[in-house]
């Protein structure tokens, strides 16, 4: 199993859409290392649900129930299917992450722009961790 994280504004597509939607297609991704992490995703694999900009913190845990095909909007680029998993204890701040000597090699911490990014099994453990305290 692999691990990742999506991120989206909460005035866009929030947690809780996708959890009244029950599942959504992860598209509109127009960035080509970002295209690659969709295309990387497997069925099962699961990734936190990050807003960026507005709350800046990682809120839940969702998992990929459909993995790349091509974006309805645009063909050339491609989209994952992601239904929701857990909403975490406590959301997780970023400056909470950037804090933590433990995540300093996180992408998180050092691209936050890249809107679908891996995230290693140590970091997905710490970060669940922190979201109990």
């Amino acid at each position: 199993m692999n691990y990742w994280l999506v991120k989206s504004e909460p005035d866009v597509y929030s947690w809780d859409d996708l959890v009244k939607d029950k599942k959504t297609t992860w598209d509109g991704v127009r960035n080509f290392q970002a295209r690659n992490n969709l295309k990387a995703m497997k069925k099962g694999d699961l990734a936190f649900f990050y807003y960026s900009n507005e709350g800046k913190a990682i809120v839940g845990i969702a998992e990929v129930i459909k993995e790349a095909f091509a974006d309805p909007n645009d063909p050339n680029w491609v989209a994952v299917e992601l239904k929701p998993k857990t909403k975490l204890k406590t959301p997780v701040e970023l400056a909470t992450i950037k804090a933590d000597k433990r995540l300093v090699s996180m992408v998180l911490v050092n691209n936050s722009r890249l809107s679908v990014q891996p995230v290693k099994l140590e970091e997905f453990d710490l970060i669940l961790a922190l979201s109990e305290k």
